[in-house]
């Protein structure tokens, strides 16, 4: 039997480089005068500039001067030998700030002192070791929520009846007290009620929905009422298959993020908030007690061009009573995170002066074909 002839694949260098663009994080290889010789599409993306503009840059026009990674380089090329390290600072004008990656640096023995560069972002491992942080906030909330509502709100109901009682036997000058008692009890009641949510632990009644469905509901609530006077741009995927989720719930998720927008932007005459959908294919989660991993692949941001969140609040963005409001209670965002990892996703902020995003992880829906386009529909 004559064997068959193996299949055309292309060039080496074709098939090096198809290899590389599918690589799910930055690689780049500099030369020995310090120029960028090659970049994949995650570095394109990692650096904001085509393959063809970067080569025309050296390393250190990118990295600030005196960054770990310029010595990583010397270091590879005086040796010959691949150095890994962990949590390296790579921010920059040009890369933007709170840049932290993993570096793996080797040397390219073809190529006199080039080097090759692999980034890893640490923002998605920080990104999930901060929800499950949020999980656990939200986890501490539902049981202060639980003995609240028992050991606070019936002896409320008790001292805003006394106080109606008092309203109708005392002078007008009291009367302003009475009225006092009342609505400061009533304000209380209400934010005990708002916590009371945290302690539902019923099943999500989940189905496919349409992501822009929901994202043009809450975009006309916002410009009808708290928004009216904010720009609100949409960039969506059009292919974007529907997720898996509430769809109630996902609407209180997207009002509770754009209002926050909104309050962020206060009178500022050019603000504008961006509501987008992407699919990012590759972003898996591990789920406690199974072997599993879901995966996260619909990606939707709530974007403003505000001031920014102040560094120190950021990482706490999402626990209880955190806020950056005069008046705010601190659990709207509280809220969000729940909601979200009630569905299995994650919910992170990334924030600098005149760009904060807002970034939820979703999984999609694995209903029959035919129910997914009726959510489509």
């Amino acid at each position: 039997m004559i064997p068959k002839e193996p299949p055309k694949i292309g060039s080496a260098d074709e098939a090096a480089n198809t290899v590389l663009n599918a690589i799910r994080h930055p690689v780049i290889m500099v030369n020995e005068e310090g120029f960028i010789s090659f970049a994949n599409w995650e570095a394109e993306v990692f650096f904001g500039a085509s393959g063809s503009h970067l080569a025309r840059r050296k390393i250190d026009s990118y990295i600030p001067f005196g960054s770990p990674l310029l010595a990583l380089i010397e270091q590879v090329r005086e040796r010959r030998a691949p150095v890994n390290e962990y949590r390296v600072d790579v921010s920059s004008p040009r890369l933007g700030g709170d840049r932290l990656v993993d570096l793996y640096v080797a040397p390219v023995t073809e190529q006199s002192g080039s080097v090759v560069i692999l980034f890893q972002e640490r923002t998605m491992a920080d990104k999930i070791d901060r929800q499950l942080t949020h999980r656990a906030a939200a986890r501490s909330v539902t049981g202060l929520a639980s003995m609240l509502a028992h050991e606070i709100k019936n002896p409320l109901s008790g001292i805003r009846g006394a106080a109606q009682l008092l309203e109708t036997s005392v002078n007008d000058d009291d009367r302003a007290l009475t009225r006092l008692i009342r609505d400061e009890t009533d304000r209380i009641v209400s934010l005990v009620d708002r916590m009371e949510i945290f302690s539902d632990e019923r099943p999500i009644d989940r189905e496919p929905v349409n992501i822009h469905a929901v994202l043009d509901h809450v975009k006309a609530v916002a410009l009808a009422g708290f928004a009216r006077n904010v720009r609100i741009i949409e960039n969506y995927d059009p292919s974007l298959p529907p997720v898996f989720a509430n769809r109630d719930q996902l609407v209180q998720i997207f009002l509770n993020l754009v209002k926050n927008a909104s309050e962020a932007l206060g009178s500022q005459s050019a603000g504008q908030i961006t509501l987008s959908t992407a699919f990012r294919p590759g972003i898996r989660l591990s789920v406690a007690g199974s072997n599993e991993k879901v995966s996260l692949p619909l990606e939707f941001c709530v974007q403003d061009n505000g001031p920014g969140v102040p560094a120190d609040i950021l990482p706490h963005l999402f626990d209880p009573f955190i806020t950056t409001k005069i008046n705010g209670s601190g659990l709207g965002l509280a809220l969000v995170a729940k909601i979200v990892g009630d569905h299995g996703g994650i919910v992170e902020c990334d924030s600098q002066a005149d760009k904060t995003i807002f970034r939820i992880l979703m999984p999609a829906s694995t209903e029959p074909r035919n129910k997914v386009r009726e959510a489509l529909q």
